[in-house]
C-alpha cells in the first residue's frame, strides 16, 4: 500500500506488544490515526505517548510529527470521499476548523516557496512563449485551477485550448491535432485524474512539450513531464487544499505578462473599452452615459 505500511508489515512480527498495538490499529484505521495527535493515538491503543513516539523512531522517523505528515503524504491519493469526510472529526468546533484550514494553507504556501524550483519555473515561461498552441488540462477537483489559468491565458495569447471535458471521447478529441510545436500543461492533485494522466502521455508521444502542475515528483501524472512545477497541497477532509497550486499560477501569469507586455497592451485597451461600453464591471457606464 505504502512506504510505511510495508515498514510496519515488515516488522509487525517483532514488534513489542505495545508497538504491535499502535501498529495494528494504524494499519485497520490509518485515514483516522492520520489526524490523531500521539497522545489521543496512545489513548485508542492503550499505550503511553512516549511509546507511541518511540514507535514511530523505530520506523526510522525523527519523530511523531514526522511519520504523521508522510502518512497524511501517502495517504492522499489512497483515501475515498467518505475516508476523507472523517478527517473533520479532528475539529473541535468551527472556529477550531477555520483557523486550521487557514494554518494549514499558510505552511502549504511557505513549503511551496522553499522547495521552488525557480529554473524548472523559467523553463516553464520560455517554453509556453515559444509554443505554436497552448493546451490546458485540469479535471474533477482540479477543474477551477484550469479555468481560472484559462480565463487569463486567453487573454495573453490567440490560440489556448482548454479542455475540460469529462468525456474521455471528447478530451481525445480536443487533444488529437495536438503537435511538436505545442506545449501541453496538465493540472492534477490527489487523487489524480486518469484522464489527465492518459493526456500528457498522448502528448508526449505526439511530441509536444509537456508541463505539470501538481504536488510531487514520481507519479504517473509526472512520468511523462518534461516540466515539473510542485505545489504543496494538503488534504483538508474531501475538499484539498489548492492556495499553493493557485499561486504558482497566479506566478506563471504574472510573468508570461511581463514578457508579452507590449503586445498585450494596446488588446488590453480595446477590451477595457468595450467591458466598459457594455457595462460588464460594476461602476462601468453603459453606452448612453448613464452608470
Amino acid at each position: 500500500m505504502s512506504l510505511i505500511f510495508d515498514e510496519i508489515n515488515i516488522r509487525l512480527n517483532t514488534m513489542s506488544k505495545g508497538h504491535r498495538a499502535i501498529a495494528n490499529y494504524i494499519l485497520d484505521n490509518y485515514d483516522k490515526a492520520a489526524y490523531m495527535t500521539a497522545s489521543k493515538l496512545g489513548e485508542a491503543t492503550g499505550v503511553s505517548e512516549s511509546t507511541v513516539v518511540r514507535f514511530t523512531m523505530e520506523l526510522g522517523f525523527d519523530g511523531y510529527p514526522h511519520f504523521q505528515n508522510t502518512l497524511k503524504e501517502e495517504l492522499k491519493s489512497k483515501l475515498t470521499s467518505v475516508q476523507r469526510l472523517n478527517a473533520t472529526d479532528r475539529f473541535e468546533d468551527d472556529a477550531s476548523a477555520i483557523r486550521d484550514i487557514i494554518q494549514s494553507d499558510i505552511d502549504n504556501l511557505k513549503t511551496t516557496l522553499n522547495e521552488i524550483d525557480t529554473s524548472s519555473f523559467e523553463d516553464a515561461v520560455h517554453t509556453i512563449l515559444g509554443a505554436r498552441k497552448i493546451y490546458l488540462m485540469g479535471l474533477r477537483s482540479s477543474s477551477p485551477l484550469s479555468s481560472f489559468m484559462h480565463f487569463y491565458m486567453t487573454l495573453l495569447f490567440d490560440e489556448v485550448v482548454h479542455i475540460h471535458s469529462n468525456s474521455a471521447n471528447e478530451v481525445f478529441e480536443q487533444i488529437m491535432p495536438i503537435t511538436s510545436n505545442d506545449v501541453m500543461i496538465g493540472i492534477s492533485f490527489p487523487r489524480y485524474s486518469q484522464r489527465t494522466i492518459n493526456s500528457m502521455a498522448y502528448a508526449k508521444k505526439k511530441g509536444a512539450k509537456v508541463i505539470v502542475i501538481t504536488d510531487k515528483d514520481n507519479t504517473a501524472l509526472t512520468e511523462n513531464a518534461d516540466i515539473k512545477l510542485l505545489a504543496k497541497s494538503s488534504m483538508a477532509s474531501f475538499v484539498d487544499s489548492l492556495a499553493a497550486p493557485l499561486s504558482i499560477i497566479n506566478a506563471l501569469l504574472v510573468t508570461l505578462g511581463m514578457h508579452r507586455k507590449e503586445h498585450i497592451q494596446s488588446s488590453f485597451e480595446a477590451l477595457e473599452e468595450l467591458w466598459s461600453q457594455y457595462s460588464v464591471y460594476e461602476g462601468d457606464r453603459k453606452s448612453d452615459g448613464s452608470l
